[in-house]
């Protein structure tokens, strides 16, 4: 995953690259503290959606 998120960096460095996961993954995987501090130190943000609402609620830089 993290090579993936290097490669569009490259080609649009303006562009912010998100990796977008369902609420229930949210709350079982990426609250863990140590996915936590691996999500900081690789920088990478999220989007936390509701896929049966079809919303995003959480956005994580």
């Amino acid at each position: 995953m993290l090579k993936l998120s290097l490669c569009p960096r490259k080609q649009r460095p303006e562009r912010k690259l998100y990796l977008a996961v369902p609420d229930s993954i949210y709350k079982d995987f990426f609250t863990v503290p140590f996915i936590q501090s691996v999500l900081q130190r690789s920088q990478i943000s999220l989007i936390v959606y509701d896929p049966i609402q079809e919303e995003i609620i959480r956005w994580q830089s």
